[in-house]
């Protein structure tokens, strides 16, 4: 096959539209045998005008009607490929042409599309014979002309390279004859052209070819041995040169077919002939054989659908090695032996409930290979299906809907295609093809009941579910999925939704409200069952709700009118008969039925024998004649009550007077309105004095708690200060210097008073002022004299307030308090000579006369010991004490007290002097500062710890 180009040719010979619209086109193709995998056949995508995204969509496949695949459809390139070598030879022997038949198939729509791919011969076989050698016995005496049979060779390939011609090389006794066949081949004779002289030359080996017509030439060989043999000069000959004969398919093995016969002239052993065929097919081989008698049997099973006739060629040789040959035709005849072979091509598992008739389910292709009426196929449906079976074309169904189809009703099929043939008997097969119906949203939901009529008593609680309504939805799945909704309406005018509401899952309604028999009997409203289907189906229902009455209101009494002022008294004369009607209590109740049947009967009477009341009437009427011993004034207590499950009453009160007059009944209702009036009010100075007593206890109870609360606080604002207040210094007044050092010719006090912060900020003090002074007289009252006092009143805007001086800052161990009072050497730490703190009391007395003393202290200061009282320790000197002279802050005021400038200097140069005789040393810095000693408590200031320490 070298130096050979193998050119594939892609003939589409023809497009063919058919009737129907699943088969629309067919196309053909051809293509050389032996084509290596994944070669090209053609582009079917194009020559169908189809679009490559219409393959991807529709699923396209190909559907073969045997189980061998050779091509394969690739759909993203819309290409037919080579799946597998094809060897031409074997795909369909001796046939011409040689094709291959496949259906495409695509799927939504579903269609199909028939295609041809011929596969061409190459001469890729050489000639080839089954036997390599050949062996004759020739008799010497045989005459030029005698013919002898040759086996002939096989070249499975067909047409020009299939096998041609013959050639017999190296003799001269013998030559080559050919002879054509029915069925196309040749039969090969080697014919004696010159006697033979077994003397001369007793063994000739002669070499046969066979050529076939391809390009290049293939050629096989096989050797003939010829032994020539003394002379036999008559040879056989058969009665008949051609024998027919016609047997069925299926014959049973060992059946005789036909007998041959033939002749031979000669005696004894020369007359002995032997039989046998002369075919080198296989096939023949196979199925028949012949005995030494010339009987034909079968050997092997004879099929119709392989071959309808077979040609048999058998030889009679006799001892002297003549032959003579004859043909036996054999004829097949067909039987119904082939069920029909029905196979799927494409189907839909599920298809839609509104599906329109003529939608194709399902194709199938149905094949026998039977002939003529054994053959034909036709195929049925089980009966009321609505489907039908339509036959296209070449045996091929189409399963399309007949009616419009409903879930509902069917929700799948199984459908049984059963196709039979028309041979005797008949033959058949089926097969089932189970189809499921997918739901569509074509059914709205469905009340139980064509109206609900529910009851609720009255005075319910809101929330309270009244009954259900259900619906049902004949489709599936999210299409049957029912929800309710309220339908919007309104009731005496307010929406139905402020009255009940209706639960979207389960259809419970429930009550909004509490109803009121009163005001509302039924009402009426709609509600929408709508299923989740896409668009949604629904359906309504009418609701009605009736109120049922409850026993929820008392009798009401029309009359006697009951008012704020004394009942009228009804009037009866003492000589009234015997049933005279007094008066008639006349009432209603609101509620129905037997909760407003009303009954009457008294409860209290003066004298039980004198009235009695009408049960049903309410009406009031002597009982007996009226005596003198009858009191003229009596009160009637008429109970009126229901007939409810849990009765209801009311009570009225009737004033009778039995008179003969109006004087009599004058003069006793006066007496009567006195008494009531006495009685109202002691009633009512009774209730002033208890609401007296309560208020004042109220306040009495809110004084007490918010002065608690008061004292609280400010305990509680002091406390939160804690060791950052200082300690301050309190001087009580009125006490007499009795330490000796005569420095103070008056005793004074200084009280200074800080806010809970002030250990953020400086301390002012008050400035002393030198020209005012006060005098304590024995009584120790204090005054001022009238020049000073003018001098005060008549003083000029320069004393206004003025900014604290920034000289008046002391270091921390001269500060007044705890941070003040460091320890010295002089000074032992826990013996500091500070005060109890003052009482608030204390503090605001001591802050109060601090500004009227500290001008007569500034005068009569000098150097040396301040004086102070008894309560201190009488070494305590002035050393001790800061300056307080400079500067007074008073805390919650806006003033400040400042000295004059002279007074100032005069005091720096009296602290000069006094500088060396100090025996505080010098302020230490605060890293190094020890703890100050703690100051001494007053019983007030142990009170106030005794009450923390309980808190």
């Amino acid at each position: 096959m070298s130096g050979r180009t193998m050119a594939r040719q892609v003939l589409v010979l023809f497009f063919s539209l058919v009737s129907f619209s699943s088969v629309r086109a067919q196309v053909t193709y051809s293509v050389p045998e032996e084509m290596p995998r994944g070669s090209v056949v053609g582009n079917i995508a194009q020559d169908l005008g189809l679009e490559i995204k219409r393959l991807k969509s529709g699923k396209a496949h190909i559907f073969t009607s045997d189980s061998a695949e050779h091509i394969e459809l690739n759909r993203d390139r819309g290409l037919l490929l080579i799946k597998e070598k094809i060897d031409r030879e074997a795909l369909c022997g001796q046939t011409t042409p040689c094709a291959l038949h496949f259906q495409i198939i695509l799927e939504n729509p579903m269609e199909f599309y028939s295609v041809t791919v011929e596969v061409t011969d190459i001469n890729d076989n050489s000639p080839d014979f089954k036997k390599n050698e050949m062996k004759f016995k020739i008799s010497e005496s045989a005459v030029p002309g005698a013919i002898f049979v040759l086996e002939i060779a096989e070249d499975p390939d067909v047409g020009m390279n299939g096998l041609q011609s013959y050639s017999l090389h190296t003799t001269d006794h013998f030559t080559l004859k050919l002879q054509k066949k029915a069925d196309g081949g040749q039969i090969v004779e080697m014919v004696l052209q010159k006697p033979l002289d077994r003397e001369n030359k007793e063994q000739m080996t002669l070499v046969l070819t066979a050529l076939d017509g391809g390009d290049p030439q293939l050629t096989g060989t096989a050797q003939i041995h010829v032994t020539v043999l003394d002379a036999n000069d008559n040879a056989p000959v058969f009665t008949q040169k051609v024998y027919k004969t016609s047997i069925t398919e299926n014959t049973a093995i060992g059946t005789a077919v036909i007998k041959v016969s033939a002749n031979d002239a000669d005696e004894g052993s020369n007359s002995k002939i032997s039989y046998s065929i002369k075919e080198t097919a296989d096939i023949i081989s196979k199925l028949f054989d012949i005995g030494h008698n010339g009987e034909l049997k079968i050997l092997g099973n004879i099929d119709y659908e392989k071959s309808h006739y077979y040609e048999l060629h058998v030889q009679a040789t006799d001892e002297g090695g003549l032959t003579d040959r004859c043909k036996i035709e054999v004829d097949i005849a067909d039987i119904n032996d082939n069920i029909p072979i029905i196979k799927i091509m494409s189907k839909l598992n599920m298809i839609p409930e509104d599906s329109k008739p003529g939608t194709v389910i399902t194709m199938i292709n149905v094949q026998d290979p039977d002939s003529g009426e054994n053959g034909k196929v036709y195929c049925t449906l089980n009966e009321n299906m609505p489907f039908i079976l339509k036959s296209t074309s070449n045996n091929f169904f189409r399963l399309v809907t007949d009616l419009n189809l409903d879930r509902e009703r069917d929700s799948e099929y199984n459908i049984s295609i059963k196709c039979a043939d028309e041979g005797v008997p008949s033959l058949s097969s089926s097969i089932t093809i189970p189809i499921q119906i997918t739901d569509v949203n074509d059914n709205a939901p469905v009340f139980e009941k064509s109206s609900y009529e529910g009851s609720v008593l009255e005075n319910n609680t809101p929330g309270l579910s009244i009954f259900r309504i259900n619906a049902r939805d004949a489709d599936q799945n999210q299409n049957a999925r029912v929800s309710y909704l309220l339908e919007d309406s309104s009731v005496n005018g307010v929406s139905v939704s402020s009255y009940v509401s209706v639960m979207a899952d389960s259809g419970v309604v429930q009550a909004v409200r509490s109803f009121d028999y009163e005001q509302i009997k039924e009402f009426r409203f709609c509600v929408r069952a709508q299923d989740g289907g896409s668009p949604p189906l629904s359906s309504n229902v009418t609701v009605r709700i009736i109120i049922q009455d409850q026993n929820d209101n008392a009798p009401q009494i029309l009359y006697p009118v009951q008012t704020g002022g004394s009942p009228v008294a009804e009037m009866v004369p003492r000589s009234a008969d015997v049933g005279y009607l007094v008066t008639k209590v006349v009432a209603v109740d609101v509620d129905s039925g037997q909760n407003a049947w009303l009954s009457y009967k008294l409860l209290k009477v003066a004298d039980r024998a004198l009235f009695e009341v009408g049960a049903q009437n309410g009406e009031i009427r002597t009982i007996r004649q009226v005596t003198d011993k009858d009191t003229v004034k009596q009160k009637l207590t008429v109970v009126v009550e229901d007939n409810g499950q849990s009765p209801r009453s009311a009570t009225v009160t009737v004033k009778v007077a039995v008179a003969d007059g109006f004087p009599e009944l004058l003069s006793d209702l006066t007496d009567f309105t006195q008494d009531k009036l006495h009685n109202e009010d002691l009633t009512f100075y009774l209730i002033l004095a208890l609401a007296a007593v309560s208020f004042l206890f109220i306040m009495s109870l809110i004084a007490i708690i918010s002065v608690k609360c008061y004292r609280w606080r400010r305990e509680r604002l002091f406390y939160k200060s804690g060791a950052n207040l200082p300690v301050i210094p309190y001087y009580p007044p009125l006490y007499a210097d009795v330490g000796g050092t005569a420095t103070l010719q008056h005793t004074y006090n200084y009280d200074v008073c800080r806010t809970t912060d002030s250990r953020k900020s400086d301390m002012n003090f008050l400035k002393p002022s030198s020209q005012s002074f006060m005098t304590l007289d024995s009584s120790g009252a204090q005054t001022l004299p009238h020049v000073h006092c003018e001098r005060l009143i008549h003083q000029e805007p320069e004393d206004q307030q003025k900014p604290p001086s920034a000289d008046w800052r002391f270091p921390q161990n001269q500060r007044p308090g705890p941070s003040g009072a460091a320890a010295t050497p002089e000074v032992a730490v826990g013996t500091g000579p500070w005060p109890n703190p003052p009482t608030e009391a204390e503090q605001l007395q001591a802050l109060m006369a601090a500004a009227n003393e500290v001008s007569e202290a500034t005068n009569t200061l000098g150097p040396g010991t301040m004086g102070l009282s008894t309560r201190y320790s009488p070494q305590f000197t002035l050393q001790h004490v800061p300056d307080y002279r400079q500067n007074v802050y008073i805390p919650g005021s806006t003033a400040t007290l400042t000295a004059n400038p002279q007074q100032q200097l005069l005091q720096q140069q009296q602290q000069q002097q006094l500088a060396p005789q100090q025996a505080l040393p010098p302020p230490q810095p605060l890293a190094t500062q020890p703890e100050p000693p703690k100051a001494a408590q007053t019983p007030a200031s142990k009170k106030k710890s005794t009450k923390k320490e309980k808190k």
